[in-house]
């Protein structure tokens, strides 16, 4: 069951029956890591024949109450006022993910070192896009977000000084990665390419005052640029040049870093997740169906921090293990394996009864795993 804050945006915008059709997609979506409308349809529980479920979920993704700006902006900015203070720092990575002939453009926010979609749209072409479409796909996101001081990054298919400059005079902060064959033109020197500037494995430098471009009135701005160091035989292959309007290298790097987080909602999504790229819907109905996985993906996110917040994550996977440097599983991996196995405790309870019955040696251990089962299932 989807949480009272979303109950209470999606309650405006949709009928009784529509948000009780969406609800069960939803719990699909989360029990079943499915979004091919077939196997939804398969696993509907309504009692109507296959072909009329398959029917009634085509339908359900054609709604035109399924509006992102309508429907996914009120609930999205009500889900961000009770996790981020207006005024503070956001970051919002743009990416494109592509798969068959799908072309993906996602406009994203930053949470607990994952993406979160904002605003996406599918191209109708393959390949980069275009100055126009990212203003397009910014635009509204910087409107909803006005309350918050934005930091748009982007990597290389972003590096154009037009959006530099456009975001700039927007009062929005930037990093976006350059080709390391740009050229840049510091004051008092000719043009040079980024490579020569003679990063090496472990620098850092930052250069205030750079022409990015030959044309005139895009003005000045900073360059970033990063190359990790080797440890324990792992590197990078080449180092990051970073354009940007950031104060301070370090804020530019740590913010270009956050950019992971949407490779990682990516991840999620498609083959580590909810598995997108097996759909063969239409574009109408896929634009649907990523709204029904980022209800389903930030519902997971919210349950699985509230679990670990109860300290009861170790009873649904692994914690962080030594020499280990980053956390083993995200919220979202929390919140959406700790329902299915709330679920499945509940679908196989009288074989689990009889298990306890035959091993008393075990009851203690039993007995704390059930209390800490009572306080996860709060979490839902």
């Amino acid at each position: 069951m989807l949480p009272e804050l979303y109950l209470d945006c999606l309650k405006s915008q949709l009928s009784a029956s529509q948000l009780l059709s969406l609800e069960m997609l939803v719990w699909l979506l989360q029990f079943h890591k499915q979004v091919r409308i077939e196997r939804l349809a398969a696993c509907l529980p309504l009692p109507i024949l296959y072909e009329s479920r398959r029917r009634h979920v085509q339908r359900f993704l054609a709604l035109p109450q399924l509006s992102i700006p309508l429907l996914w902006f009120p609930l999205i900015k009500s889900i961000l006022l009770t996790q981020i203070q207006p005024g503070t720092q956001v970051i919002l990575p743009v990416d494109r993910t592509q798969w068959k002939q799908n072309n993906l453009f996602v406009v994203s926010i930053i949470w607990d070192k994952r993406a979160w979609p904002i605003y996406w749209q599918f191209l109708p072409h393959i390949g980069s896009s275009n100055l126009a479409t990212q203003q397009a796909l910014l635009r509204p996101v910087l409107r909803l977000l006005k309350d918050y001081e934005i930091v748009v990054v982007g990597d290389r298919e972003f590096r154009s000084v037009e959006l530099a400059y456009w975001l700039n005079h927007k009062k929005v902060y930037f990093a976006l990665r350059q080709k390391q064959g740009n050229y840049i033109k510091r004051k008092g020197q000719d043009y040079q390419k980024l490579s020569e500037l003679g990063l090496a494995p472990g620098m850092k430098l930052f250069l205030t005052g750079v022409n990015f471009t030959k044309k005139k009135g895009f003005g000045q701005f900073s360059l970033a640029a990063y190359w990790k160091r080797t440890y324990r035989g792992q590197g990078s292959h080449e180092g990051w040049y970073i354009l940007t309007n950031l104060k301070s290298l370090e804020v530019a790097i740590k913010v270009y870093q956050a950019r992971s987080g949407i490779e990682a909602m990516f991840k999620d999504c498609k083959s580590g997740g909810y598995n997108l790229e097996d759909s063969k819907a239409s574009v109408e109905r896929l634009t649907s169906l990523v709204l029904l996985i980022a209800l389903a993906y930030t519902c997971a996110g919210l349950q699985g921090q509230s679990i670990k917040s109860k300290g009861q994550q170790k009873y649904i996977g692994r914690l962080k293990e030594l020499k280990r440097i980053t956390r083993r599983h995200s919220n979202f991996w929390v919140g959406l394996y700790g329902q299915m196995w709330i679920a499945a405790l509940e679908s196989c309870s009288d074989w689990v009864r009889d298990l306890m019955m035959i091993r008393p040696n075990k009851r203690a251990f039993f007995q704390k795993g059930l209390r800490a089962m009572a306080l996860i299932q709060t979490a839902f």
